[in-house]
């Protein structure tokens, strides 16, 4: 059945990736062996640019829809649509035209309903509003109105013409919509979130937003165990776990997931801050070197991440520059510095940051399971061919871009495992890591610096060495991009 789905106006690129994943938990997708079958159909009303935030989204079921639109981050809202049209007129002969087999069950006198009026584009005063809840005389309630909770809920949407430039996405004519709302989100996650009042932070906490859209492409559910091993302070994992998933982390820095900033702020805190259950573990690990047995395999049903890239942290693994290059051999921590030792560490290129990444997926993830992780891309027309890393055991998904500059932005992807590991496709891996990286050498190994390129203003052209003159450099202070 088609209904009507009205998103956000914001991080337009993430809005059909994120309601395919959560259909596909929910169980719109019969076939759970392709992945790449499960993409819904959608198509816009008449006039609309596809930035709109209204679209038609084909959906098996009611259960379906109010499971996604309950749960998902983008979606305002998702309704059973009784009527459009250009104009009021037209409305009101489409809703009349609608079967009544649909729209009684929803005008009973023993229930109570609620009309509210929303609009795209222009702002409605209160008294327009009530004129337009007057002008739907011809629509037979016969229950009570409960403003507060009602049993159902009715929708006038209204969008403004093409005469208004207002900067948001243009329509060629005014658009009316009415509808019931089969599902909406819960407007009062995001504050209850938001980081400016998370107990424990630092410089690369993922926004809540952002990792609640990261959880949703991962599916995190009851029952599913979703790890993280770039951990940081928890940002993500504290999503996963508001939506009842096990959490796992890990990270190099001891002093991230031992000590935080005290007693009572560290990752820890965050998920007491919340009511949340507590991580299974969190481990001082090495993506490098992985600390899990041999034997041990398909344990995780999801792996979300931010890898660092080297916008806000650079990647590190272990070991320092003289004992990776041989200067000096491995060395024994004496048992009285073991407590309070800090391994020495060596950066980490992205390049082999992702190879390390998906082979952890591609041993540790269960077959359907998700990796779902940022991947920076370059921008420019003239850089080298921008491509995603592969792997034989993953197919890709989903690609959501966010931009970071006139030049860079990083793009989420969504992979699900779709074959077992073995020897013969982790040497496939290698060989496709290769091509990855020579292919990525000119703006990963060059010195094109991430966080350089990121943060520089748009009008300054780099030199052949790429770095800013003095007089060119910009200080940024204040929030990270």
């Amino acid at each position: 059945m088609w209904y009507l789905c009205v998103f956000y106006h914001r991080l337009l690129d993430y809005r059909k990736p994120e309601v395919e994943s959560l259909a596909d938990l929910f169980g719109a997708f019969e076939d759970k062996r392709r992945p790449g079958n499960r993409v819904l159909q959608w198509r816009l009303p008449q006039h609309h640019h596809p930035d709109s935030p209204f679209y038609f989204v084909d959906l098996p079921s009611e259960d379906v829809a109010k499971n996604v639109a309950n749960r998902s981050i983008l979606v305002k809202g998702i309704y059973e649509l009784w009527g459009e049209g250009g104009s009021y007129e037209e409305l009101e002969e489409a809703v009349k035209s609608y079967p009544d087999e649909r729209k009684l069950p929803y005008l009973g006198s023993e229930s109570t309903f609620k009309i509210t009026v929303d609009s795209f584009g222009k702002v409605m005063s209160l008294l327009e509003q009530n004129e337009r809840i007057r002008g739907l005389s011809y629509i037979s309630f016969k229950g009570r109105v409960n403003l507060k909770n009602p049993d159902h809920n009715f929708w006038l949407m209204e969008t403004d013409d093409i005469a208004t430039n207002n900067g948001l996405p243009p329509v060629a004519q005014r658009r009316i919509f009415f509808g019931r709302e089969v599902g909406g989100a819960d407007r009062k996650l995001l504050p209850t979130y938001q980081l400016k009042s998370r107990n424990y932070l630092g410089p690369t906490a993922m926004d809540a937003e952002m990792a609640f859209l990261m959880a949703n492409q991962a599916q995190a559910a009851p029952g599913k165990l979703v790890y993280d091993p770039f951990v940081g302070t928890g940002s993500i994992l504290v999503s996963a776990a508001h939506f009842g998933a096990m959490t796992m982390g890990a990270d190099i820095d001891i002093r991230v997931v031992r000590d935080g900033r005290g007693p009572d702020r560290n990752v820890w805190s965050n998920f007491k801050q919340y009511g949340l259950p507590m991580p299974i573990a969190l481990l001082r690990a090495d993506n490098n070197l992985p600390p899990w047995r041999p034997g041990l395999k398909e344990v995780f049903d999801a792996i979300i991440c931010d890898p660092p890239y080297g916008v806000r942290a650079g990647g590190r693994k272990s070991g320092g520059r003289k004992l990776l290059k041989g200067v000096i051999g491995p060395y024994t921590v004496p048992d009285d510095k073991r407590a309070d030792h800090i391994p020495s560490t060596a950066p980490y290129s992205l390049a082999e940051c992702v190879h390390d990444l998906l082979d952890l997926a591609a041993r540790m993830l269960v077959i359907g399971g998700r990796l779902v992780f940022f991947y920076p891309v370059s921008r420019e027309e003239d850089s080298c061919e921008d491509h995603f890393p592969e792997h034989p055991c993953f197919e890709l998904v989903a690609t959501s871009e966010q931009i970071l500059s006139s030049r860079y932005s990083r793009v989420l992807l969504t992979m699900v495992k779709t074959s077992s590991y073995t020897e013969e496709l982790a040497l496939a891996a290698w060989m496709k890591h290769l091509e990855f990286k020579a292919n990525h050498s000119k703006w990963l190994e060059e010195g094109k610096n991430l966080h350089s390129s990121v943060f520089s203003p748009a009008d300054v052209h780099h030199s052949g060495d790429s770095k800013l003159s003095k007089e060119s450099k910009r200080k940024y202070r204040g929030k990270y991009v």
